[in-house]
């Protein structure tokens, strides 16, 4: 499955239209383009941890790599939450599990409240569409989907720690193109990382449509004439 000559995602819908809608996850279906390191932060000040941006960041990362280097198939929604914020606080010299329970809640509580809005979306667009997730996670992104209430829209389901590839590889995005037997011509990504999300659907030649905050920084897309959208209600619009 060759990469196609790239057209914007709008000239290409007026031509073809796609055959299915591919997500990312962390920031895109649970938030409106803000990543899950961008929506703790504000948590942790809140809750008086008081730490440089850069020191969080790094503890941050630290967290999750451990995470990722466990595979963790059976653990909840919740459960990896707690594990993150867990980590974070203990890179930071801060064990306090009455405390990482309340940042986990919080967060908690946002996504899934996200989940269920971009749900009634999902809904609609899942009678035009064969939908699936493409997601850096942590091996329980199909267990996640099941408690959120995704799986029963989602044709494929693929989790990094699961394959093996990490956006934005080829393989990864690839893995779920071949398990609905489509070419990268034939889908859209929607994602809200611009180094991750949109470059690895670049590489493979796949429309892409760029969730992106106000916070993010320079809007600049990878490929001329790509959409952005500010909110993932506005992706009915953007594939209209």
């Amino acid at each position: 499955m060759g990469a196609r000559p790239r057209t914007t995602t709008a000239s290409w819908m007026e031509d073809r239209g796609p055959k299915a809608i591919l997500f990312d996850f962390g920031g895109t279906l649970d938030a409106d383009g803000i990543t899950w390191k961008d929506r703790f932060y504000p948590l942790y000040l809140a809750e008086g941890v008081e730490v440089d941006r850069a020191r969080y960041d790094q503890a941050f990362y630290t967290a999750d790599d451990a995470l990722v280097a466990k595979r963790l198939e059976a653990c909840s929604f919740r459960e990896i939450l707690l594990l993150q914020v867990t980590g974070v606080l203990e890179a930071l010299n801060r064990v306090d599990p009455a405390l990482a329970s309340r940042l986990c809640d919080r967060f908690l509580e946002d996504s899934l409240d996200k989940i269920r809005a971009n749900l009634t979306i999902l809904h609609k667009l899942s009678g035009r569409f064969r939908l699936g997730i493409v997601s850096n996670f942590y091996g329980n992104l199909a267990r996640v989907c099941v408690e959120t209430g995704l799986a029963p829209v989602m044709s494929v389901v693929v989790d990094s720690a699961c394959i093996g590839f990490t956006k934005p590889d080829r393989e990864i995005f690839q893995a779920a193109l071949t398990t609905l037997q489509l070419d990268a011509g034939e889908a859209v990504f929607v994602g809200d990382s611009l180094p991750r999300d949109m470059e690895g659907a670049r590489r493979l030649g796949m429309p892409h449509i760029w969730l992106v905050s106000d916070n993010c920084g320079p809007r600049v897309p990878c490929c001329l004439g790509d959409p952005m959208i500010g909110s993932f209600a506005d992706l009915l619009a953007a594939l209209s």
